[in-house]
């Protein structure tokens, strides 16, 4: 990935101003200063599992950033906003790099949701495996059809669904695949070292 180091996000935090937590995290060995294509968009797709997870997702997103110190790199909802639309398949993509920094923060505040959430999460993961060994359809479980009618939403009034990598989750049910392995991937994170071991899988490969 060839991005050069002289392009910088706007209100980059110095050095000496970022959180301890970060240091949690592992420096990747790619080139530049930004993060890569794949990462922006996994980022942005765990966020957005969040949102349709939780009602208020986003501004949970924010008041953890105030409650884990580290609204010195996510300061408000447009920094936040302008982050996430370094999703290369967003509709408002915006192109600027997304910082090894800020996507550490924004990976730490998913990581800490997710644990906050875990009972609810693997509560819908054994929902959903017990319906669909039944073959039973999953809108027939409230909780789970709002998931999953919430992602459906947000993703197509978020992404550019016309964009070649996205062709492959034009149906329903598609999204509905997506959405559930997003949830597969929270859980991972709530696991022993999983804030690391799913950041480190941003870089190296997919969250089995």
């Amino acid at each position: 990935m060839n991005v050069s180091a002289s392009l910088k996000p706007y209100n980059s935090p110095t050095p000496q101003s970022l959180p301890m937590i970060l240091d949690t995290l592992p420096d990747p060995a790619i080139e530049g200063q930004g993060c890569p294509r794949k990462t922006r968009l996994q980022i942005d797709l765990i966020l957005l599992a969040i949102e349709a997870l939780e009602l208020g997702g986003s501004e949970a997103i924010l008041t953890f950033a105030q409650e884990l110190d580290l609204k010195g790199v996510i300061k408000d909802r447009v920094n936040l906003w302008r982050m996430r639309s370094t999703n290369p398949m967003r509709r408002a993509h915006i192109r600027r790099p997304l910082s090894i920094t800020e996507a550490k923060a924004l990976v730490v505040i998913a990581c800490y949701i997710a644990r906050r959430l875990t009972v609810v999460i693997r509560q819908m993961l054994m929902i959903y495996q017990q319906m669909n060994d039944k073959q039973i359809p999953l809108e027939q479980n409230l909780r789970l059809s709002n998931y999953l009618e919430r992602f459906r939403a947000h993703f197509k009034s978020r992404m550019n669904t016309r964009r070649s990598g996205l062709l492959a989750l034009s149906s329903d049910e598609k999204l509905d695949d997506l959405a559930i392995n997003l949830l597969g991937q929270l859980l991972f994170c709530t696991g022993t070292a999983g804030m690391q071991r799913f950041w480190i899988s941003l870089f190296d490969g997919e969250v089995e």
